[in-house]
């Protein structure tokens, strides 16, 4: 298989690619424009470069960074290798960066790479099939989102996962869902249908689909409408014919302009005679029985029999 930097290289020169990914450079391209193992050999003796894996140098002595990583692994990985899990989803503006992350690279399943620090090499027999058509080579978005949800702990990370990278336009519930059809097993693999319908139903965030489904569902609550539109704004939940907003935040807002936010759109709710409830994630994920009270009691307000019922939990307050 052809490396992928090799038409770059052709058509632009060694200085050219190199500079193009930020000063780093591997031995086989070096050999490719026709430097010798003496001219590599000089400049690392000399201190003018330095090592970053076995065969890939950075072409100065300062600290390597975050984007030098990236293209540092799959230089090393070899030609048929593939950027995958977490550093696929950022790449491709699924998920928010982080640069504390490892590198994950994933290779055939027929070849053997040792992993390095801050390097992880996976293995994959449809390594080929599942590639995006972009350089530098890196997994299909929806792939790179079943990569993470196979190494997540818990199904609430999978979760978490589906639905930044969902709420970032650049993928599908349904491509994910297509994507699943051609995988076997797959950790969490049970729970993945459940999750991406909900996501594709409008909940944006872990939080919402929490509430979904330790509020509304476990309770017997209705499901209210997600992610609604009024004007310029988006409510999270609403029950319009209950005359209810519930509003789900996981952030702590301390700055004085996001408070004014959630006071205004409070307010404008307010005139639109509808009452607003709000719950951050400390109130979902410990108290999530409290707040189906609190919300069947505002639903009552406007329907007095409605039904609902108390969760599995041993103590549930709406049993009381």
């Amino acid at each position: 298989m052809d490396w992928w930097w090799q038409q770059e290289l052709e058509d632009e020169g060694i200085e050219v690619l190199i500079h193009t990914q930020n000063r780093i450079v591997g031995r086989s391209q070096l050999l490719a424009a026709a430097w010798s193992e003496a001219d590599i050999r000089r400049r690392l003796r000399r201190r003018a470069w330095q090592t970053v894996h076995p065969g890939v140098y950075a072409t100065h002595t300062g600290p390597i960074g975050y984007d030098e990583r990236l293209l540092a692994a799959l230089l090393y990985a070899g030609p048929d290798a593939a950027w995958s899990h977490y550093t696929a989803a950022e790449q491709s503006g699924l998920i928010k960066r982080d640069d504390r992350r490892p590198v994950y690279v994933t290779i055939p399943r027929d070849r053997r790479v040792r992993s390095r620090p801050n390097l992880l090499i996976r293995r994959d027999a449809h390594w080929e099939d599942r590639l995006a058509a972009v350089i530098p080579p890196r997994r299909e978005a929806a792939h790179a989102v079943l990569d993470i949800v196979g190494i997540s702990e818990t199904s609430d990370d999978a979760a978490a996962t589906i639905a930044e990278a969902c709420q970032s336009g650049r993928v599908s519930p349904a491509d994910i869902l297509l994507a699943l059809d051609g995988r076997g097993r797959l950790r969490h693999r049970s729970v993945l249908r459940p999750i991406l319908a909900d996501v594709a139903a409008g909940s944006h965030s872990l939080l919402e689909l929490r509430y979904l489904r330790d509020v509304e569902r476990r309770h017997g609550l209705p499901t209210g409408v997600r992610q609604r539109q009024v004007g310029r704004e988006f409510t999270d939940v609403a029950y319009p014919e209950y005359g209810l907003v519930v509003e789900l935040d996981g952030r702590l807002h301390l700055a004085p302009q996001h408070r004014r936010r959630d006071l205004d759109r409070d307010n404008r709710a307010t005139l639109r005679a509808e009452a607003t409830l709000r719950y951050g994630w400390f109130d979902i994920t410990t108290r999530p029985c409290e707040a189906a009270v609190q919300v069947l009691q505002v639903l009552r307000r406007r329907m007095p029999a409605l039904p609902a019922h108390p969760c599995n939990a041993r103590q549930c307050s709406l049993g009381d």
